[in-house]
């Protein structure tokens, strides 16, 4: 009688047990069928909208048959996202499954911003924080004209020479401008370093690579175009004057340990090993960038910690540059403190966007605050006008990523801890609610 309670006992227990897979399965397979619609929604919202897109790897199946443009379709587009993120809700409601309940949370947060996008390509605007919010899930501090002119103050003791700030640095910044005629060599020789340094601590796919490219008047200094498979087209805009420093800032922001690194692992961790479909768009304007921008910028000082970055400026890229180091320590000093600085940059796109302010304003923040020359004041008010609340996304992001990673147990001394946080972070959906939770 035993052994016959036993055998009932264990069959109920295994049916139960493939009843629960069943469940889980089930549950998956709806995930990827509404992810698989996220993907094809954004697509079709890139058909109207040039800059919502910034990368697709994924089947052709999924791309939307084309389309007469002449029309934005707003309300049709809304309602599909509004049925996606209540087809999530109920699929998460209940559900133990914590990889399946992050995957549906990080899928709503990138159909707000598609929400946000929306109405902001159709003309519908709100407060840049409320903006950036829903675009980017996150919202950046707010600081005074005198945090600002407290930092200058500092420069006011660093910077050799009299006169006004703005004038002593760039006459010191000047000192190292790369020549047109040395920018391929000296990019290239970074991004080598920023390679072999990244790699000293991962594994990247084989067959990774990147291609690089000198374009001229864009808003932006280098861009990082994914193409899937593991590659990337690196772009470098040479129409605005690169500083040395520039080099290893966007070998690594660009690269290494940076955007190429980052879509490549999520490539292959998620879309190739996992199969999940949303990975393969990368929606332009949605909080996936917070963290792309964010990393990209905290992947520099990965790389290169501590003084390394200036150490490899004056033994190596200087003098290959034809330039002289002779003030170099100065200078580094100085791009300490222009770094605090670059909060300004929010301030200007607040400014702009909430409060009116001018252009001729605008222009003297990033003159007076973010020491940016003439040409990159303009380049940069060029950039606010088309990317708007998206200038959040490269100093809040950076903060907001060095403070989760540290916060984990790496810190610039643990260097083999710090290295493996930051390759999970960037082999996962993440947003910026989940690093900022206490």
């Amino acid at each position: 009688m035993l052994k016959r309670y036993l055998k009932i006992l264990t069959l109920a227990v295994l049916a139960g047990s493939c009843s629960t897979r069943e469940t889980a399965t089930n549950h998956n397979s709806n995930l990827d069928s509404i992810a698989r619609e996220y993907v094809t929604l954004g697509l079709s919202i890139g058909q109207y909208d040039g800059d919502f897109v910034d990368a697709y790897y994924g089947p052709d199946s999924l791309r939307p048959a084309k389309t007469d443009t002449s029309q934005f379709p707003k309300d049709a587009f809304l309602q599909k996202t509004s049925s996606l993120k209540k087809a999530l809700a109920a699929l998460a409601t209940g559900n133990q499954n914590d990889t399946l309940t992050r995957r549906a949370a990080w899928l709503t947060a990138q159909l707000t911003a598609f929400e946000r996008r929306i109405h902001l390509f159709s003309g519908t605007l709100v407060p840049f924080d409320s903006e950036s919010k829903e675009l980017f899930d996150a919202v950046a501090p707010v600081y005074d004209e005198k945090h600002f002119q407290d930092l200058i103050a500092k420069l006011d003791r660093l910077l050799p020479g009299k006169g006004p700030i703005p004038n002593r640095y760039q006459q010191l910044a000047s000192r190292f401008l790369i020549p047109q005629g040395k920018i391929d060599t000296v990019f290239r020789t970074a991004i080598a370093e920023a390679r072999k340094r990244t790699l000293a601590h991962y594994a990247l796919p084989a067959g990774e690579d990147f291609k690089l490219e000198y374009v001229r008047d864009k808003p932006w200094s280098g861009y990082n175009w994914y193409k899937g498979n593991y590659k990337s087209v690196i772009q470098i805009n040479v129409s605005q004057p690169i500083y040395i420093e520039r080099a290893i800032d966007l070998a690594c922001h660009e690269g290494y340990p940076g955007h190429h690194v980052y879509n490549a692992l999520l490539e292959k961790n998620l879309y190739r090993d996992k199969g999940w479909p949303e990975i393969s768009l990368y929606p332009l304007f949605s909080p996936q960038s917070l963290i792309a921008e964010g990393s990209a910028n905290y992947g520099i000082s990965m790389a290169f910690p501590g003084n390394e970055q200036r150490e490899f400026c004056k033994n190596v890229l200087i003098p290959l540059a034809g330039l002289d180091t002779t003030m170099a320590n100065v200078y580094f000093e100085a791009l300490a403190i222009r770094s605090a600085l670059n909060y300004a940059r929010n301030e200007v796109a607040r400014g702009l966007l909430d409060h009116g302010m001018s252009d001729q304003e605008a222009k003297r923040w990033l003159t007076d605050y973010s020491l940016l020359p003439e040409k990159g004041a303009s380049d940069y008010l060029r950039f606010i006008r088309k990317y708007r609340s998206y200038v959040i996304n490269y100093n809040y992001g950076q903060d907001i990523i060095r403070k989760y990673i540290e916060a984990q147990g790496g810190t610039p001394d643990a260097t083999d801890k710090r290295w493996t946080l930051f390759e999970t972070l960037l082999s996962n959906e993440n947003k910026a609610s989940d690093l900022l939770k206490p």
